[in-house]
């Protein structure tokens, strides 16, 4: 007897060492991922994944302050960026559940007077991306408002005389505005405003004592401050009103309460199972092609695995959360910076924690001959180029007016983009070569072209003397800055919340981007002064002055 209770005691010391060492190997491999992409001197990020409702990692890195050198800890309130979304998309439901709309419920029934054009725009349009209105961050106006509060009825006459990208239900494009008209219909609806209602209905509901709708004017404990590259390290966000990014960006959270969040909409605690599962399905548009995007939530795949996503971005903070309903695991990582996106971190924590890590493809040498085989320009749906070159004996792929990215080869004809998860797939079909561009669950196929990318100019040498007359700030929009630096023979640009970029001469005055298409002309007084510049990009001509 007591020889067995012996070997019984004995089992469990070794199940007990052998879980505690792979949690420990666990734990370590997640520390690393975090690690190599936020250092401890720099702007931070809260990490937190749980499975079955469970903690298995919780941790912070980083600095939440960096003029204060305060250490960034799991607790820090971070700006959500357009994870809002899920919580007004959660609001709507809410709402439905409760006989208040319908949504097929056309947007004039709640907003009268908005100009349709003629288009029947109904909820779901609104809520799937799919309405066609002109988002309003993609407009020239918007930095232009950034510190401007706005009523949300102020908001909506920016953008709703703009004209319609596409018919209703016909296409899909990320559209802030939608989520903003949602915002102002929960406040019709339910007689309160957008912050008082999820405040009340959602935050006060599930117990998530540290999330607000976000206000630069409150005290808010524990605030992550918001950071953007610059020249030498990081400068403070920019000022945004938070009456701007209102239902489609504007709430704060920390990791904790964005488990509680997770937990009560896996549990059905704010709604049916039903209406979850519209918010997680991957509506089709009516020609029967998926949008790959439900209501605040985004259809998507984890090593086979599927899952359900959205990410946020906005001034000084980038945020991304995953839950996989199958493996009951959920993964948020929230940052203060912008700059380092935490998506690909976030997706690589995930795989690792529901036991598909993301194997790093060994890559294979393979001969010049075999690599330029695949050269040349591939199009794409709605007309987008990707340009596939050889250089330095590797290839790049390169969309119009994009950033140029590295190919790794693991195969004569597969390669992975650097980096990234993504991935080629070249082949030849009816004499002309195609590729299949495998972005997760978003598959897309490119096929050869004979259309060329513009001839690429080649830079002339300017001397530092003459490059130095240039070096200042141009304020093309309120809050909205190029900053122009040298160092020795070279000249940088840097807009506000973006890189810094090497621009290049083309003639005396006049510089290009290699990184996307756009380029820069420098405008003098009278007396050769130079006063202002002059940003042509996507169509727009946007003139700066020279403010110092």
């Amino acid at each position: 007897m007591q020889t067995l209770q012996k070997l019984a005691i004995s089992c469990i010391i070794t199940c007990c060492c052998t879980f505690s060492a792979a949690a420990q190997t666990l734990e370590t491999r997640l520390d690393k991922m975090l690690s190599d992409q936020y250092k401890a001197d720099g702007p931070g990020a809260a990490a937190l994944i749980a499975k079955n409702g469970k903690v298995i990692y919780r941790k912070a890195i980083g600095k939440a302050n960096l003029e204060l050198d305060v250490n960034m800890k799991p607790e820090n309130v971070f700006e959500l960026g357009s994870i809002t979304k899920q919580f007004t998309a959660v609001a709507i439901l809410m709402l439905m559940e409760q006989g208040k709309l319908a949504l097929d419920d056309d947007i004039t029934k709640y907003i009268p007077g908005y100009p349709t054009k003629a288009k029947a725009i109904n909820i779901h349009h609104l809520l799937n991306h799919t309405s066609g209105i002109k988002s309003y961050t993609d407009m020239e106006s918007f930095m232009k408002h950034a510190r401007t509060d706005m009523t949300p009825a102020e908001l909506i006459d920016v953008f709703k005389n703009e004209p319609m990208d596409f018919d209703p239900g016909t296409d899909w494009h990320y559209n802030n505005s939608g989520y903003i008209l949602l915002g102002y219909i929960i406040e019709k609806v339910s007689g309160k405003t957008y912050a008082e209602f999820i405040d009340q209905h959602i935050f006060k509901k599930l117990g998530m004592r540290h999330s607000f709708y976000g206000s630069k004017k409150a005290l808010i404990p524990l605030r992550a401050s918001g950071y953007q590259p610059a020249e030498k390290g990081y400068n403070n966000a920019d000022y945004l009103s938070m009456s701007l990014p209102y239902a489609a960006g504007s709430l704060m959270s920390t990791v904790d309460d964005m488990l509680l969040w997770n937990e009560a909409i896996h549990n059905n605690t704010l709604i049916s199972k039903e209406s979850r599962q519209k918010a997680f399905t991957n509506h089709p548009l009516s020609n029967g092609k998926l949008s790959y995007y439900g209501y605040g939530w985004q259809p998507n795949e984890i090593n086979g695995t599927p899952c359900i996503e959205h990410g946020g971005g906005i001034f000084g903070y980038t945020t991304m959360g995953i839950y996989i309903p199958g493996e009951n695991v959920y993964v948020i990582v929230l940052t203060n910076q912008t700059g380092i996106s935490p998506d690909g971190l976030a997706v690589k924590m995930a795989a690792l924690a529901i036991g598909k890590p993301y194997a790093e493809k060994a890559t294979v040498a393979l001969p010049e001959a075999a690599l330029k085989k695949w050269t040349g320009t591939y199009e794409f749906e709605q007309g987008v180029l990707r340009f596939v070159t050889f250089e330095n004996g590797s290839l790049y792929s390169q969309r119009e007016g994009s950033t140029k990215l590295k190919l790794l080869p693991t195969g004569p004809a597969s390669f992975n983009f650097e980096g990234v998860t993504t991935q080629y797939e070249f082949s030849e079909e009816n004499g002309k070569k195609t590729v299949l561009m495998k972005m997760r669950i978003q598959h897309s196929k490119g096929v050869e072209t004979d259309k060329k990318p513009a001839p690429e100019k080649k830079p002339v040498e300017v001397d530092a003397a003459t490059l130095q007359q240039y070096v200042g700030s141009y304020e093309l929009q309120p809050g909205f800055i190029i900053e122009v630096t040298t160092a020795g023979n070279q000249i940088f640009a840097q807009a506000t919340g973006q890189p810094k970029f090497e621009i290049f001469a083309e003639k005396p005055g006049t510089f290009f981007l290699k990184v996307v298409k756009a380029s820069i002309d420098f405008n003098k007084d009278a007396g050769g002064k130079v006063i202002s510049l002059t940003l042509h990009q996507g169509g727009q001509d946007l003139e700066g002055k020279k403010i110092k």
